[in-house]
């Protein structure tokens, strides 16, 4: 009987064109406990091969694919020639489905949400001004809209006032979380939100470097130098070997250098 595999995610690295079909890798998390006795799993990398009929009907192109969420199902294959299949387990796509936002979709739900309250609300907004102005028509006072319209300046200064406290407070907790960082270091990034090209994928870092780098960090607590991405597309640029290290030591944020795009 067939083994099954289903993979959700986003690709990591670029979408690769062949004759009849593409490929891509994806990762995956191991599960966060194992049984006593036996070693926790670690990331997984995949190499996906889908048709390029069935790829081109989902929308997806080469660079959506690295941001879109995509559920892939089909079977492990271990018949693709490495220089293909640079993942661990190679995957052939038998279904490949573009997942709905997140965001998208809460924002949708919020708005549905709202428009009802709205619809709901408009008649007791009309009552209230009509109550309103016939009060006024019959009081006619002359201080009290001034004295509304200074009430009304006051109360829009204040969030401004209660605002800048808060901003100033998230920089110095940004600048101390920093400050704990390797010199040089511009910003924390997610550990997954990092895109490793194949190119460093193929390489093998030296094993007694990468040891020192391991246990600086678990001497310090921190890499000793921050990694090096591109602005915008999280592309690594330079530090594989502390990449590897962090993913061995599952460090959740890494400090990054950022390079722009020329």
């Amino acid at each position: 009987m067939p083994h099954k595999i289903t993979l959700t995610g986003s690709a990591t690295g670029p979408l690769r064109e062949y004759d009849r079909y593409v490929a891509f890798d994806m990762r995956e998390k191991g599960s966060p406990s194992a049984p006593k006795g036996l070693k926790k799993s670690t990331f997984i990398s995949y190499t996906v091969f889908v048709a390029k009929k069935a790829f081109n009907k989902t929308g997806l192109t080469k660079k959506s694919v690295m941001h879109e969420k995509i559920l892939i199902q089909g079977e492990p294959t271990l018949d693709i020639p490495i220089d293909e299949c640079p993942g661990e387990v190679g995957v052939i796509c038998f279904q490949i489905t573009v997942l709905p936002n997140k965001n998208d979709k809460e924002k949708n739900e919020s708005d549905a949400k709202k428009e009802p309250k709205q619809e709901a609300s408009t008649p007791s907004e009309a009552q209230t001004n009509t109550e309103s102005t016939k009060q006024e028509e019959v009081q006619k006072p002359i201080s009290q809209p001034v004295a509304k319209e200074e009430k009304k300046e006051v109360n829009s200064i204040q969030p401004e006032v209660q605002q800048a406290p808060t901003e100033e407070k998230k920089t110095e907790e940004k600048k101390t979380t920093l400050s704990n960082q390797p010199k040089g270091t511009q910003d924390l990034v997610n550990f997954d939100d990092i895109i490793v090209p194949e190119e460093f994928l193929k390489t093998r870092p030296n094993p007694e470097k990468t040891q020192k780098v391991i246990d600086f960090v678990k001497r310090t607590g921190r890499l000793d130098e921050p990694l090096t991405i591109e602005k915008g597309s999280n592309i690594l640029k330079d530090g594989y070997r502390r990449y590897v290290v962090a993913k061995t030591v599952k460090m959740d944020k890494v400090p990054v250098v950022y390079e722009y795009q020329k």
